[in-house]
């Protein structure tokens, strides 16, 4: 199990379209990615779940990758999350 930890410095917070985007990049993993704020978790595969935790800027998300392509996949959301959120 791999965790990426990230403060959202996006003035929109997690909206519609980085939410979108996430869902799409999870989605190539075999693994499960699982993003967790103080306000509830969510399967980064599926965006209602994301828009759900209502994740505004400075939230802290900490993602969880466990399976079999973990580590390529918390870097690839390491990456996206410091791009994009």
């Amino acid at each position: 199990m791999k965790t990426v930890t990230h403060v959202i410095a996006d003035p929109l917070g997690l909206h519609a379209r980085p939410a979108g985007l996430l869902v799409k990049l999870a989605a190539g993993f075999e693994s499960a990615i699982v993003v967790t704020t103080s306000t509830g978790t969510a399967d980064a595969k599926r965006i209602m779940a994301l828009m759900r935790l209502g994740a505004q800027k400075g939230t802290l998300l900490t993602v969880t990758c466990s399976g079999p392509d973990e580590d390529a996949a918390a870097e690839a959301v390491r990456r996206f999350l410091t791009d994009h959120l």
